[in-house]
């Protein structure tokens, strides 16, 4: 008799039947549905089968979390229903067909953006120090700034110019590459379109307001002229142009036969995009990116700007929760080459510090709760710092008030923003280093607005929080939380992990430094859906085997992850990455196979963290007990550097 009958009847039956499974596939631990109407699928009583963990909608995809037997649990309702599975990209293609076009086109923004973001961070903060020493006068009754008294500081407003410049200048060079590494194609090509867009050749795009029309060079072609204009800065241009190139070489592959596809290919993809990129869909990039920028412009500085100001501080943190606050990228990029400046950006720096404010709040009030306390910490840190993620998928979403405090916190401080006209000189880091991307002139305005994003959300999460928390949530004293520097064993030289079966303990699995597993940007892992456990930062490339046992799962498609089973019946999934399982295995390497027998220390999974940052996701791995076994006590030492082999980060008793 089939393992799962029962519940994988239960589940064909609550999800629609039959004729509403559109596309089904699985990863780790997930059954991924595309439904033909989702609303036939009865969440309640799908989440009552024994074999569901839990479920959630994403990215157009029905997601049933089952653990790691999930290969299983897919075999017998594949075999049952009749149906046919298909792989992962071909779930998520056909999730694509079911996103309505604003949809599609926000989440292509946000891929084409994600490996793009470190290098804008790097570049506000480099500008910003900029900024700093060569245009705020502090020195000589403030008349002169560090630059126009120091040589060696002189020396460095100068040098910083050169990676400015490399990255807000010639951002279409970014741009276009993105862009055909999304889409599968040539990066090369994409990269010599970007750089053909910010040739020196070409007049500097900045340049074209200030300079006359019978002075911008040409390209003279006989029957028709083209303008020698470069798209620095340029967002929209950059993307049309990428797209154009994406497409051509596609259609030209498809048509041309392999054998001079090498020599063809490039050439009558890369000839004719260029060509376009400067007659076409340049020009037209460039009016649809200076429209898009004087609409936002016109909301940030129109009679209701105090309201445009209050609905995008409201809502901003919930959009960092779909993900697509990566649009704003483009739209504050375009609005610093436009205008040079952008209005949008300091409201993104308070949303972040509005929310860690809320965390702040929760802090104090469970000061007594060290579990609460080891996932607070490091979130409201993170905030203050720009990255929300563990703050509100680790704390202000899990209580629900501190997240609406939040909301409210910034809605204030965007209104007190806009309102003292405070302008960001380019994108840089949230949070409250935020302050160093602001005009000097707009710094003691936009502390105001920092005093009304700590002050409001902390207040209002206090208040609230004092009369809905419970007893437990303020003062559940954890035993299973060792302190930091309490336990006698970390880091022993020569310890080696028992595996007997009323005490397991966990080696680290990598070099590194471990979060709490609230702190994960993954709702399934960080609200414990599939177990207790911890998540790690590695710091190297290679994941290693935390204690005696036997490998009972791996993923081999994808290489990112492995379950395996201990001594005394606990089992463990080790997870590389999040959202990783869309890299299809590039950059992971597997060196172990379901059955396989393994040793505290031997070598489970490695990956190229290059590559995993290219994609845009975090290299964050996770580590979870999905089957206690008996073990009703789990020790989990986060918020320290652990070595791997080494360092004893987990007890099960």
């Amino acid at each position: 008799m089939a393992k799962y009958q029962q519940d994988v009847r239960l589940l064909l039956e609550k999800i629609g039947g039959k004729d509403n499974i559109q596309a089904v596939s699985h990863c780790m631990t997930r059954m991924r549905f595309v439904l033909v109407n989702p609303k036939k699928a009865d969440e309640k009583a799908i989440e009552a089968i024994p074999a569901v963990k839990g479920t959630f909608t994403q990215a157009g995809q029905y997601q049933v979390i089952i653990g790691n037997d999930v290969a299983n649990f897919y075999q017998e309702f594949t075999k049952y229903a009749g149906i046919e599975g298909v792989s992962k990209d071909a779930v998520k293609s056909v999730a694509k067909t079911r996103q309505n076009p604003l949809q599609r086109i926000m989440g292509a923004l946000g891929e084409i953006f994600a490996p793009i973001i470190p290098a804008l961070i790097c570049g506000g903060l480099v500008l910003g120090f900029r900024n700093i020493i060569g245009e705020v006068d502090l020195l000589n009754g403030r008349t002169q700034s560090l630059a126009d008294v120091s040589q060696f500081w002189a020396g460095m407003y100068s040098f910083l110019w050169l990676i400015g410049e490399a990255i807000f200048h010639f951002l279409p060079v970014g741009i276009t590459w993105s862009i055909t590494k999304k889409m599968g194609t040539t990066q090369i090509l994409g990269i010599i379109l970007g750089l053909t867009l910010i040739s020196p050749q070409l007049l500097n795009g900045f340049s074209v307001a200030t300079t006359a029309a019978s002075d911008i060079p040409v390209w003279d072609f006989g029957f028709a002229q083209v303008q020698m204009i470069g798209y620095q800065g340029q967002v929209v241009a950059a993307i049309l142009a990428g797209f154009v190139l994406v497409y051509l070489e596609k259609f030209f592959k498809k048509i041309c036969p392999e054998v001079v596809s090498m020599v063809i290919v490039p050439f009558f993809a890369l000839v004719p995009a260029v060509l376009i990129a400067h007659t076409v869909v340049g020009p037209i990039g460039w009016q649809i990116g200076d429209f898009i920028a004087n609409i936002v412009n016109l909301g940030l500085n129109s009679n209701f700007k105090l309201l445009f100001a209050a609905l995008f501080g409201l809502f901003y943190a919930p959009i960092v929760m779909t993900g697509l606050h990566h649009m704003t990228n483009a739209i504050d990029s375009q609005l610093v080459n436009t205008y040079s400046g952008t209005n949008l950006w300091p409201m993104i720096a308070l949303s972040n510090i509005a929310q860690g404010s809320a965390v702040l709040a929760m802090s104090i009030l469970q000061k007594r709760n060290e579990r609460a306390q080891q996932v607070n910490i490091p979130a409201c840190i993170s905030c203050y710092l720009g990255v929300t993620e563990p703050a509100l998928f680790g704390v202000n979403l899990k209580y629900g008030f501190p997240l609406i405090c939040g909301m409210i916190g910034s809605a204030c401080a965007a209104m007190i923003s806009i309102g003292t006209g405070v302008t960001a000189i380019s994108i840089g880091v949230g949070g409250l280093p935020g302050i160093l991307s602001i005009y000097p002139e707009y710094w003691v305005n936009f502390l105001l607005a920092m005093a009304a994003a700590i002050v409001v959300p902390f207040a209002l999460t206090f208040i609230v929080g004092s009369r809905k928390l419970s007893r437990e949530d303020r003062a559940l004293a954890d035993a299973a939380i060792v302190p930091d520097g309490a336990s006698a064993a970390v880091d022993a030289p020569a310890a080696q992990p028992t595996a007997a079966p009323d005490r397991i303990e966990l080696v680290a699995i990598c070099d590194g430094h471990t979060i709490p597993l609230a702190a994960v940007p993954d709702e399934v892992f960080s609200q414990g859906v599939m177990g207790e456990g911890m998540a790690f930062e590695p710091s190297g490339d290679t994941i290693y085997a935390p204690a005696a046992g036997e490998v009972t799962v791996v993923m081999e498609d994808s290489r990112h992850a492995c379950g395996l089973a201990l001594a005394g019946g606990a089992e463990l999934l080790i997870h590389v990455g999040i959202d990783t399982v869309n890299m299809n295995g590039d950059g992971f390497t597997l060196f172990v196979h379901e059955g396989d027998q393994v040793q505290p220390g031997d070598k489970l999974i490695s990956f190229s963290p290059d590559k995993i940052a290219a994609a845009g996701h975090p290299k964050t791995t996770v580590l979870v007990v999905t089957e206690p076994a008996g073990y009703e006590n789990m020790t989990f030492r986060t918020g320290i550097d652990v070595k791997r082999g080494k360092t004893i980060a987990a007890v099960l008793e």
